[in-house]
């Protein structure tokens, strides 16, 4: 009976459900009520926050700004990649003028010296030592060998002077001066050649070395993401007093929270900036690889993730800073006055980085900064690069970065709701003490 009662009362809850819902249809055709459509439901990534990432990646790429800045830093990058390659494989040239003979032995040697100093050879036969002075005025030669026991030159050359000339000249007359001694010496052919070939001592290391030389790539990840959070953070600066300055945020505040509006926007730029980075990356890897060049010789998948993670983790941690100092501000001139000191930071850690690169070890300084997370981007770059750092090392400073700025975004949130309606002069620190 119970199982039944229950039926019954299931068939009667349906039926008014459906009867309630005939008589709304049934009002809605004859006009007396309008159905007023229900407003869809917004979660926290498909709603607000998309809405406004979407709206300020669509901004950002298809700002002129972006789209110029990207094409330039592409052609920099070509620039460094291609000009060595170009540098290169046009060796430079030296004519030697010969006055008198010059046996084949001494040609070989003369050819295999001027060769050590990266340039190519050839012999211009000159009358008279008279000939070969005009010769080299007219710049028809760069220096004159007589009887292969005498070097003549226009100018006489310092040890400082490191051309090719210069070199070339120096290298030369080394090795005549080691053939010409050795004929001499009256040697057999095969000590002569014994000597001649004779090599270097072996060299054993009793311990090996635990670090490298910083390799190029870590160096252009350093430079990369200084450019990167500089651009970017100041467009965030800008953007949010630029919205509050023009009364733009009280129409956006009205329908979105601001914390989806604070988050919806650093997702957006910064996914702007993580495109344009990845661009830049592949298009040198892939350049690199077109004309054999050695710039981005030593390039591996550990030295282009470690960039792209501190990037990633710099801009969460700064994006923050500057989107609530962009709230505290409503002028162009606040702005002024606020970048400077928030990118204090940023220039003191590129700076270290650079100058702990250039060493042949990693500085305590650079080890010291890998933790702080506000230096951490750079530092910590320069570490992978030198192959100073253990993986759980690397794990440290990515967990006290990530626990920093979870820590920084909830008082930036703070602070960019309590001062972005606040118009009419410039928010404090201070300010916030007193605030409810």
């Amino acid at each position: 009976m119970k199982i039944i009662r229950y039926l019954v009362t299931l068939f009667a809850l349906i039926a008014a459900l459906g009867v309630r819902r005939w008589r709304r249809r049934s009002r809605s055709h004859d006009g007396t009520t309008a159905r007023v459509p229900r407003a869809p439901r917004r979660g926290i990534v498909t709603g607000d926050i998309a809405l406004v990432m979407s709206r300020e990646l669509r901004e950002r790429v298809r700002s002129r700004f972006y789209l110029v800045g990207t094409v330039v830093i592409l052609l920099v990058v070509a620039a460094a990649i291609i000009i060595p390659v170009v540098k290169h494989s046009s060796a430079p040239h030296v004519r030697i003028g010969v006055v008198d003979t010059l046996s084949p032995g001494a040609r070989a040697t003369i050819s295999s010296a001027a060769l050590t100093s990266g340039a190519s050879v050839s012999f211009v036969t000159e009358s008279s030592v008279a000939q070969s002075a005009a010769a080299m005025a007219a710049g028809k030669i760069d220096f004159a060998i007589v009887s292969g026991t005498e070097i003549i030159v226009n100018t006489l050359y310092s040890p400082s002077d490191l051309s090719t000339t210069a070199i070339a000249v120096r290298t030369v007359a080394t090795r005549l001066g080691d053939q010409r001694a050795l004929s001499a010496a009256h040697l057999s052919a095969q000590q002569a050649a014994a000597l001649a070939s004779a090599g270097p001592l072996s060299i054993v290391a009793l311990h090996h070395g635990t670090t490298k030389g910083v390799n190029a790539t870590s160096l252009i990840g350093v430079i990369l993401i200084f450019i990167m959070l500089s651009q970017y953070n100041t467009w965030i600066l800008v953007g949010v007093m630029e919205e509050k300055s023009s009364r733009v945020i009280e129409v956006l505040l009205s329908t979105v929270r601001p914390i989806r509006l604070l988050t919806g926007k650093v997702l957006g730029i910064g996914l702007a900036a993580l495109m344009q980075a990845s661009l830049i990356v592949a298009f040198a890897l892939v350049l690199s690889k077109i004309v054999g060049s050695t710039v981005l010789h030593g390039t591996g998948p550990l030295e282009i993730a470690s960039t792209l993670v501190w990037l990633v983790l710099g801009y969460s941690l700064y994006s923050w800073v500057y989107a609530a100092a962009g709230s505290m501000a409503e002028r162009q001139d606040q702005v002024q006055s606020l970048a400077l000191p928030l990118s204090l930071p940023l220039i003191v850690g590129y700076v270290v980085a650079l100058t702990g690169a250039s060493a042949a070890t990693p500085s305590l300084l650079v080890k010291i900064f890998a933790y702080i997370p506000l230096t951490a981007p750079f530092a910590m770059t320069v570490l992978v690069g030198f192959g100073a750092v253990a993986w759980w090392q690397f794990a440290a400073s990515v967990l006290i970065t990530l626990a920093s700025t979870f820590a920084v975004a909830r008082l930036a949130t703070r602070i960019y709701r309590r001062a972005i309606l606040r118009t009419g002069s410039r928010v404090r620190f201070k300010d916030f003490r007193t605030s409810k």
